[in-house]
């Protein structure tokens, strides 16, 4: 399990890279496809889709399809517009094929576009703002440094439950421990690309903070539906959501502290 979560977890990082450093396009394609994927994973662990594919689970792929097109032309612009757009959609589906779906279903397919396709967008916005291909590489610095840093403090002094009935081996060490130590990474990486370490420091710190609130929030959907995890997409990781469940609340959080932080 350990070699084939490795490899998957290069694998990963490779993509990552290779995407991220291309930006424009292809980073935006991409970032499509996974939304698309981890909206599919949310939709079957939320009971949206069943035994095949739904209208209402398509014109949630093609809401997301359109919001990366908004976001391709000019989010500030067009951005808002196609996220209200995109709840017409599903709710036009719903009343004129009422009664195949019910509400609750069009709502767990409309919070899985903003959960997972619109939340994830901000890693192509946060490339594209000044300094954006330095910028970027705060998202994963801050919430997967801050998950290996919080497991390994945890470890080691971990005594205080942080979350003892949703994630048992959580503690609070854990955690202060991951916050410092993206805090830490955050200013190393500001020194090696000629940041400005104290506000690197601070953003990966409320970064870090904010994506245990994600990896947290992900597990309680797990376990209220009963799955251990939302896919098989990455061996020995899981789905897409199992992977990225920080950054899907990183992301934002990066791209508008860079902004006013940084005062770009």
């Amino acid at each position: 399990m350990f070699k084939t979560r490795l490899i998957s977890g290069i694998i990963l990082v490779a993509v990552a890279l290779l995407t991220i450093i291309s930006g424009s396009y292809v980073l935006l394609f991409t970032l499509a496809c996974i939304s698309v994927i981890g909206m599919n994973e949310l939709n079957r662990a939320m009971k949206v889709h069943e035994n095949s594919f739904q209208l209402l689970e398509l014109a949630g792929f093609a809401g997301a399809v359109l919001y990366y097109m908004a976001v391709a032309v000019d989010f500030e612009k067009y951005g808002v517009m196609a996220i209200i757009g995109i709840l017409i959609l599903l709710m036009f589906v719903y009343v004129f094929s009422y009664p195949k779906f019910h509400a609750e279903q069009v709502m767990a397919s409309y919070f899985g576009f903003l959960y997972v396709a619109v939340m994830l967008s901000f890693i192509y916005l946060t490339r594209n703002l000044p300094d954006g291909k330095f910028l970027v590489w705060l998202i994963f610095l801050c919430s997967w440094g801050c998950d290996t840093c919080a497991y390994c403090v945890g470890v080691l002094i971990g005594k205080h439950k942080m979350a003892p009935v949703l994630s048992p081996k959580k503690s609070v060490e854990g955690a202060v421990g991951g916050v410092a130590g993206a805090a830490l990474l955050g200013t190393v990486y500001a020194w090696a690309t000629g940041g400005r370490m104290a506000e690197y420091a601070l953003i990966c710190a409320v970064g870090a903070l904010i994506s245990m609130v994600g990896d947290l929030a992900a597990s309680a959907i797990k376990r209220n539906q009963g799955i251990k995890d939302y896919g098989r997409l990455i061996p020995g990781h899981g789905g897409i959501l199992d992977r990225f469940d920080s950054v899907i609340f990183t992301a934002p959080v990066i791209y508008f502290l860079a902004k006013t932080v940084l005062g770009i």
